[in-house]
């Protein structure tokens, strides 16, 4: 993929990918307050050592978005919870099509992420988004793998900055640097 139109459109969407993070998003009637305690404390910085679970993966809606059974004081409580900083191609979005790479990035989410999974799920400064869905970082409890990350920097996804929950901005946008740089995923798959 090395001709001068490949480069061409890397390089246009790198330009688009920045624009998108410098112009932002603001994200209107969000409510920071939570019914559900996942963790109101600043994410932690990624870890490669097992972490101490608060959910078990029940199944994969896409690439950006799972549901969890979360432990919370009264009780395991099921969230559908969309991974802060990143979007992946969309695969279920009503009257359009499936974009490119959207299943490989559900597969992907699949393998990392099988139902039953342990993981940890940390909140930033806004919880929900206005779907309703809590917003988190998520991080496989085992061996403390920060999925959010790995999704983008295997090249699954892009980063998707929206304030105020920017706490890992510069490692997802880092990620995909080098994602693009290695030509993973969807910026291999994606370029044409």
């Amino acid at each position: 993929m090395g001709d001068v139109r490949g480069s061409a459109t890397r390089r246009a969407r790198a330009g688009s990918l920045i624009a998108l993070l410098v112009v932002g998003f603001v994200v209107a009637s969000c409510d920071p307050t939570s019914t559900t305690d996942v963790d109101s404390t600043s994410p932690t910085q990624p870890s490669p050592t097992q972490l101490s679970p608060n959910g078990t993966v029940v199944n994969v809606v896409d690439g950006d978005t799972i549901d969890v059974l979360l432990d919370v004081g009264d009780g395991p409580v099921e969230e559908r919870i969309r991974l802060i900083g990143i979007d992946t191609p969309e695969t279920k979005q009503p009257d359009s099509p499936v974009e490119c790479f959207g299943p490989e990035a559900t597969a992907f989410v699949e393998e990392l992420l099988p139902m039953g999974t342990p993981v940890r799920v940390e909140r930033d400064v806004v919880a929900r988004d206005d779907f309703g869905r809590l917003l988190g970082y998520v991080y496989r409890s085992d061996d403390g793998l920060f999925v959010n990350e790995t999704i983008v920097r295997q090249g699954y996804a892009t980063p998707l900055s929206i304030e105020p929950n920017t706490t890992f901005e510069r490692l997802m946008i880092e990620a995909a640097r080098a994602a693009e740089s290695d030509d993973l995923g969807l910026w291999q798959a994606c370029a044409g």
